[in-house]
């Protein structure tokens, strides 16, 4: 009899004996009163028992027999649904044997060979069994997998069968069901093809590209541009809007982006060659979301994307989805823009922003290089000058700085001014004006966690922008085209209120900072870089002085010289070579050694490998079309870390 209607039964009759011993007293207590009731009594509880007695076997034995027929009754349904089945069933051991197959699935899968596809399940279904950190007696596990035309979901139970004692261990055995998943995939397929991509599209330097053409010309020639752009959105089935002078707005279906992308969005080719008269060459930058809960959202996030866009130089697009961005094309070099209003517009916020906070911290990116600590040093003589303090957040330099921080602690007036990462976090509230120099990625500043501190943040930068921005800014001046932060950082001096006067030494480290980030003025350097280097000049700084601090000691110079000497020439311009020492030098010689094998003849791009600890740096240089950030960026989704410099990324240190 099965547990339960054994315990009802039990219940049942437990009562009964309750009754019959209140009777027994109720006869005790009137055999008490009068003698004459005990031979009665004792015949009627006689009689009672014995009806008691056969009531309860009566009721005993119909139960058993009910309980009896509706056991067969429920084993005849399991075992016929389980036969006929609708979905495809199979049982199987651990070892992959089939051991029973139901009718649907002899059907379904007659006249194909599933065997091997069936072993590999089970095979996979075991070690998630074996691994699982939750061990019952059952685990069900959900897989897809493609037979022939059709896409089945496979539900897999796997139940730890042991003896009916459960003394003894059976073994894993399988239920597999085949769910015919085919159709749903093919909707949900074509449901996602259907859903709308948002995208902008923006002629670059618009400004500079018609500035100088007649009202004839300049129609001719953005007609021109604009007509690609619509033949180009026509062939993806899309719809273009103009929203502005330089911008287009368009919508198409999904279904069409990985043919944009398998193309290299050849719209950037193809506008690369409209002929115009100035020297500006006709280039476009694109955005495109295709993720985002409603369609206001999307064209949000597509904003968000032309702003990264933007921030990399231009010449390129950009596809947001699945929560990443992917970068495409980008190999042009960044075109200087001669006006400098934004850094009038920005030196006058700036000041503004300093008088308004209640304290001022100044912070590069981490390891930091003669750039960015040159830069910090110009932003704190503009602090000064508007009679605020400031320090300078460095927590950690690398090799490079070793002779500028010795210079920088022989100074009197910037003992108290350099402060690390702890002093740091106690002086940020909410009414600090954090700027960050050099860099504008999150992951990369000296102390990341100033950034949850303060909404007061200010970012000057020159690397192309990149997807792990500061995007919570209030006030940012990046411009990819400058050879460096410290030619910005010499930009804005030259246009406060009070007129900022450096001091020699803080002249000289920005000085330095561009020397080191265009290679001694041969990296992307223009007209600005040169006026930024004049201005600096004025401040009669010691050139001898600078290029001490980017000596290297001998020893350094010959592994440098050895790094070089190993170097493989592949695709006869690249140059790649490895630093096979584990020291907490590598990045410096990797990026030293990159550095000098751009001055060997017929190589214009070179990566040099290294490794400290457990991280990988990879330093990537180049001088021609080669874009080594794109690359090195593909690198990094891999846990490396690496540097780059070349004429669109320069010095851009990045761990990940």
């Amino acid at each position: 009899m099965p547990d339960n209607n054994k315990k009802t039964f039990e219940s049942i009759f437990t009562k009964t004996r309750v009754y019959l011993v209140i009777i027994g007293i109720v006869l005790i207590i009137l055999c008490l009163q009068n003698i004459l009731f005990i031979a009665p009594s004792i015949i009627l509880y006689g009689l009672l028992l014995g009806y008691t007695f056969w009531t309860n076997s009566k009721n005993k034995t119909e139960l058993d027999k009910h309980i009896q027929e509706l056991t067969f009754n429920v084993d005849t349904i399991a075992k016929n649904a389980l036969i006929n089945s609708p979905f495809p069933l199979v049982i199987a051991e651990s070892d992959g044997e089939i051991t029973w197959k139901s009718a649907s699935f002899v059907t379904e899968f007659g006249n194909i060979d599933i065997k091997s596809i069936i072993t590999e399940m089970v095979k996979e279904t075991v070690l998630e069994v074996e691994n699982t950190e939750k061990k019952n007696d059952k685990l069900v596990i959900y897989k897809q997998v493609k037979i022939g035309k059709k896409d089945y979901q496979v539900i897999i139970e796997a139940i730890e069968a042991k003896t009916k004692n459960r003394k003894r261990n059976l073994g894993i055995k399988l239920a597999m069901y085949f769910v015919d998943n085919t159709s749903f995939l093919e909707i949900s397929k074509k449901y996602e093809e259907e859903q709308i991509c948002t995208g902008i599209i923006m002629i670059d330097s618009y400004e500079e590209l018609v500035q100088n053409m007649g009202p004839e010309e300049k129609t001719q020639v953005v007609t021109g541009i604009e007509k690609k752009i619509y033949d180009w959105v026509s062939k993806i089935r899309g719809i273009a809007l103009k929203t502005d002078t330089n911008r287009i707005a368009f919508i198409f279906e999904q279904k069409y982006l990985d043919k944009i992308i398998e193309n290299k969005f050849e719209i950037l080719k193809e506008t690369k060659n409209t002929e115009t008269e100035g020297v500006i060459p006709t280039t476009l930058s694109i955005a495109i979301c295709a993720e985002g809960n409603t369609n206001s959202e999307k064209f949000k996030s597509t904003i968000e994307a032309m702003d990264l866009v933007l921030g990399r130089g231009g010449d390129q697009a950009v596809v947001r989805r699945k929560g990443k961005y992917e970068f495409y094309g980008g190999q042009k070099q960044e075109v200087e823009k001669r006006t400098k209003v934004k850094a009038r517009t920005v030196a006058t916020a700036l000041e503004e922003l300093i008088e308004e906070a209640e304290n001022i911290l100044i912070m590069g990116h981490s390891n930091g290089d003669i750039d960015s600590m040159g830069s910090s040093l110009g932003v704190y003589r503009i602090v000064k000058s508007l009679g605020k303090t400031a320090k300078i957040v460095n927590n950690t330099y690398g090799m490079t700085l070793k002779d500028f921080i010795e210079a920088v602690e022989q100074e009197e007036e910037y003992k108290n001014v350099i402060i690390d990462k702890a002093e740091a976090l106690n002086l940020v509230n909410q009414n600090t004006l954090l700027i960050i120099v050099d860099t504008h990625k999150k992951s990369y500043v000296e102390v990341p966690e100033l950034l949850t501190k303060t909404n007061k943040i200010v970012v000057i930068d020159h690397h192309r922008r990149g997807p792990d921005y500061i995007d919570n800014s209030i006030l940012m001046f990046h411009e990819v085209y400058a050879s460096s932060a410290s030619e910005l950082v010499a930009e804005l001096l030259q246009y406060t209120k009070n007129n900022a006067e450096l001091t020699k030494f803080e002249a000289e480290s920005l000085y330095a900072g561009i020397m080191v980030d265009t290679k001694n003025f041969t990296f992307k350097t223009g007209v600005r870089t040169f006026e930024a280097a004049a201005y600096l000049r004025k401040n009669d700084i010691d050139i001898i002085k600078i290029k001490k601090w980017f000596q290297s000691d001998l020893e350094s110079y010959n592994v440098i010289a050895d790094v070089v000497k190993n170097t493989e020439v592949v695709k006869e311009t690249i140059g790649i070579s490895i630093y096979e020492e584990n020291d907490d030098g590598a990045n410096l010689i990797c990026a030293k050694a990159a550095d000098e094998l751009l001055t060997i003849s017929d190589i214009t791009a070179s990566f040099v490998i290294g490794k400290t600890k457990d991280t990988v740096f990879i330093s990537g240089r180049s001088i021609g079309d080669i874009n080594v950030q794109l690359i090195l960026e593909k690198m990094r989704r891999r846990r490396t870390s690496h540097s780059c410099r070349s004429t669109d990324c320069r010095n851009n240190n990045v761990r990940s």
